[in-house]
């Protein structure tokens, strides 16, 4: 018999690539993973897993067993959802991380909608980046993450997660006031090609989505300044540092001094953002309410 503990800890280091970092990420030692993933290979008579570099990887046999506990680790989220639902499980803590536009947008106006209609259910709120929030929810750190669409991002079809579309808004072209495209109504990315750039760091999805655009516009951007603040970024821009991209919610409220913003011509970065949970666990009487929540807050995020 497979101790579905022990799936947890496959798919950890399967995750996370190396002993270490996973038993970090389950709050265990890397001589408890060891000896689990051992425990492991004896009950299922296989060797599961190989090294590889300074890491490992998983054998064939491994990778069959991987398919087979998204879904069972799925299934157990499922059982208890219902046996959740079954105690009438409507008072309790959800833990969701998102990125600070996306508690400015969606989740604060959840908050508040939530202990109107759910008093009970109690909101606790961890700040990540747009790429940090699903890797807390896989490990069992959040229940909820409010997230951004980037490249490695685990796709839609992913067996571990389950996924609500939220909402979907443009960058805005951030000029220094001087700048010679700053006099027309919308600017093209190729016209800003020779220009410097200010934009957040790699790794920010933000980051991601820029290269992106700017490369299906025929060029890659010279970053001369980096912050994954984008308060800071538009400063740099009304100071002359540079031109930049920003997503059209987070220039809401913000200073623009300096700087004129302008809607980008023709396809233009777009940030995506949704919810996702575990596999199963969306049915839960403390998460269900949550999701509808952030679902009727993103229905009021103006992105046009």
């Amino acid at each position: 018999m497979i101790d579905p503990r022990r799936l947890r800890v496959l798919r950890a280091v399967a995750e996370h690539r190396t002993v270490t970092a996973a038993a970090a990420a389950l709050y265990l030692t890397p001589s408890a993973v060891s000896q689990q993933l051992a425990a492991l290979e004896q009950e299922t008579g296989h060797a599961l897993l190989t090294r590889s570099g300074r890491g490992v990887r998983l054998t064939a046999a491994g990778d069959i067993l991987l398919a087979h506990t998204h879904q069972v680790l799925a299934q157990l989220e499922r059982a208890e959802a219902e046996l959740a639902a079954y105690a009438g499980g409507t008072a309790g803590e959800v833990t969701v991380a998102a990125f600070a536009t996306g508690i400015a947008e969606v989740l604060a106006p959840a908050l508040r909608q939530l202990a109107g209609a759910h008093p009970d259910i109690r909101v606790r709120v961890r700040d990540a980046e747009g790429d940090e929030s699903l890797p807390l929810v896989l490990d069992g750190e959040a229940d909820v993450a409010v997230a951004v669409e980037y490249r490695g991002a685990p796709r839609e079809d992913d067996l571990r997660l389950s996924r609500v579309a939220l909402y979907a808004e443009p960058f805005d072209a951030v000029l220094p006031a001087a700048h010679p495209l700053s006099l027309g109504a919308e600017v093209t990315l190729d016209g800003l090609a020779d220009s410097d750039w200010i934009g957040p760091y790699p790794g920010n999805p933000c980051h991601d989505v820029i290269q992106l655009a700017c490369e299906l516009a025929g060029f890659q951007p010279r970053l001369a300044h980096s912050s994954d603040d984008f308060r800071a970024v538009v400063a740099l821009a009304g100071a002359g540092a540079g031109v930049a991209l920003v997503p059209r919610s987070a220039l809401r409220g913000m200073e623009l001094k300096g700087t004129v913003v302008r809607p980008v011509a023709g396809p233009a970065a777009t940030r995506r953002v949704f919810a996702a949970v575990r596999r199963g666990a969306e049915e839960h009487p403390l998460i269900r309410p949550v999701l509808a929540a952030l679902s009727l807050a993103a229905a009021g995020v103006a992105t046009g």
